[in-house]
């Protein structure tokens, strides 16, 4: 046991870029086959839920064997539905709020779409939101809180967040600051207070598969693809959100800020790094 633990223990001095680059091919990898399936929403779907477990996984492993953790407590087993069924709530809650406020203040047009695109788009959520937090909360955040503390950590890890969005079509600056704080900092408050990844998980894929799945909105600048709704905004794009759709909207702002100050309520974020947090 001991032989093994040296071998392993230098690992852990490169684990930042490892895991990166791990999480980031996961990623990678989950987009392209969901690409390859993107006409086929049963097959979606199971590619989609299979490419998240996949990336569970592949995560634990990785953060097992190269940061040499006897436990992964972030993904623990132990309130991992209660984690997702309240960030689920949180998200197709806030993402409801917005759609509301939007059709209150702007023109809405709503048509029918189709059950199985929205099972698709549900599979294809699952992967994103499943890979996008095991990279950014899972591994840039969490390493981040450990050497510089959680202020800092959430200010950068949600700046990478929104700069990466600069990447998707009809990506905009407005847009892309917009989901650096409704995105970046609301997931990483989620994970900063639980400690846990299951919360940000589920908040993450009801926000995405509610605006796209449900209401069949632009999701991040890519074109909205028809759900269980197709729905146009019409009106200023302070408030319609534009071409990037309704994230970069004033309501979605307003909406994520709710749920991120209602998750801080008696939580007190320190500066220093959280030395206790390393496994």
């Amino acid at each position: 046991m001991t032989i093994l633990t040296e071998r392993k223990a230098p690992l852990r001095r490169f684990r930042m870029p490892i895991l990166l680059v791990g999480t980031v091919v996961l990623l990678i990898a989950a987009r392209g086959l969901d690409a390859l399936v993107s006409g086929v929403p049963v097959l979606r779907f199971a590619i989609g839920i299979g490419a998240a477990a996949g990336a569970i996984f592949a995560y634990t492993w990785l953060s097992r064997h190269v940061e040499n953790r006897a436990e992964v407590t972030e993904l623990a087993a132990a309130g991992r539905w209660s984690g997702l069924g309240r960030g689920a709530l949180v998200g197709a809650g806030a993402f409801l709020a917005t759609i509301l406020l939007a059709a209150l203040f702007t023109d809405v047009d709503v048509a029918s779409g189709s059950f199985w695109a929205c099972l698709g788009v549900a599979g294809s959520m699952a992967s994103v939101a499943v890979t996008e937090e095991l990279l950014f909360r899972g591994v840039v955040y969490r390493i981040l809180e450990e050497r510089t503390g959680a202020i800092i950590a959430i200010a950068v890890s949600s700046l990478l967040f929104g700069l990466t969005h600069l990447l998707n079509p009809n990506a905009t600056l407005w847009g892309t600051a917009a989901i650096a704080v409704e995105g970046g900092a609301l997931l990483a408050i989620a994970y900063a207070v639980t400690r846990s990844l299951w919360l940000p998980i589920g908040l993450h894929f009801a926000w995405n598969f509610t605006e796209s799945g449900v209401f069949g909105t632009a999701v991040s600048g890519a074109h909205g693809e028809p759900g269980l709704l197709r729905t146009v905004l019409s009106g200023p794009d302070v408030l319609t959100g534009g071409t990037f759709g309704p994230e970069a909207s004033l309501f979605a702002l307003l909406c994520c800020l709710v749920p991120a100050v209602w998750l801080l309520r008696g939580t007190k974020l320190v500066a220093r790094p959280v030395r206790g947090a390393r496994q």
